[in-house]
């Protein structure tokens, strides 16, 4: 059984875009979108440097556009749900979610970019409140870091598995952790995201969203749909657009996606564009399920491979 997953905010590389611009028509279904939204998806993706496309309002639909643009390279929308080579089960990390509902078919593609884009700009808003940023923290024992970010006041924001937690807060609260790690923590590593997403500092941006979800006509998904608010299979495409909106001013629960994989008897995992970060997660806390991360058009062909034999 193969899970089809979407990348979250920090993924994102200057010129990452670029490649896919080769394929048949990728380059006009990114203008147009571009059009739908106001953003310039093609200059973002393949001219823009690395602080640019850092900007939360500008990463976000970036993502997602990179994520839809790979899945319909293969051929992996949820159109395709009675096809052998459909995923058995799709998920996202934190904006990947949003992904993975287009993938899914509950949000179509000019209303993920739409709902994204508002997204970015909420959460930028709500960012620029107060000083605030996200670290990840490798190594150590999950119950004894949690623990310890509480104490410093942090929220464990992205609980990854694999050893793998993202504390998030405000930029002082984040440097006394630097000073101070929890118990068997190796390393505290700063992440390129502009503020403390999945904590209570994004209140204005759910209210936001919740806004903008109004506007949205969501379908039940046609695809297994495993959510990060807790890790559970989600049926309907109301809730998943309910969990969407609540879930920027909550914890990620990516372990519990994970489990939720094992639980569906995976595989194999494929990451869509830009992959990496999930499949080395996978890699670590999926012992036998084989993982590829699809970077460029190149990596296509092991991809069909790997959806024709795991799907």
């Amino acid at each position: 059984m193969l899970v089809l997953v979407a990348p979250g905010q920090g993924a994102q590389t200057p010129g990452f875009l670029t490649p896919w611009l080769d394929l048949p028509g990728v380059e006009a279904r990114l203008r147009a979108w571009s059009e739908v939204i106001g953003l310039d998806l093609v200059h973002y993706g393949t001219d823009a440097d690395a602080d640019e496309i850092r900007d939360t309002a500008v990463a976000q639909p970036l993502l997602v556009a990179a994520g839809l643009v790979s899945a319909v390279a293969l051929g992996a929308y949820a159109s395709a749900a009675d096809a052998a080579g459909a995923p058995g089960a799709v998920a996202g990390h934190s904006v990947g979610e949003i992904t993975a509902a287009a993938v899914a078919g509950v949000l179509s593609e000019d209303e993920a970019l739409t709902l994204v884009r508002k997204r970015g700009l909420a959460m930028a808003e709500a960012a620029a409140i107060t000083a605030t940023g996200m670290s990840a923290l490798l190594g150590g024992d999950p119950d004894v870091s949690v623990k310890h970010l509480e104490k410093l006041g942090l929220t464990p924001a992205n609980i990854n598995g694999a050893g793998q937690i993202v504390a998030a807060g405000t930029l002082e609260q984040l440097a006394a952790l630097a000073e101070d790690k929890p118990e068997g923590v190796r390393k505290v590593i700063a992440l390129k995201v502009a503020g403390a997403f999945h904590t209570h500092h994004m209140g204005p941006a759910v209210d936001a969203l919740a806004e903008a979800a109004k506007e949205l006509s969501p379908a039940d998904p046609k695809l297994t749909y495993v959510s990060n608010k807790d890790g559970r299979t989600v049926a309907s495409g109301g809730e998943v657009v309910d969990r969407l909106v609540g879930q920027v001013a909550n914890p990620v629960r990516w372990d519990l996606c994970m489990e939720t994989f094992q639980e569906l008897g995976v595989t194999a995992l494929l990451e869509l564009c830009p992959g990496g970060t999930l499949t080395g997660l996978a890699k670590r806390a999926l012992p036998g399920v084989k993982t590829l991360a699809l970077k460029t058009p190149d990596d296509l062909d092991a991809a069909r491979e790997l959806i024709a034999e795991h799907s």
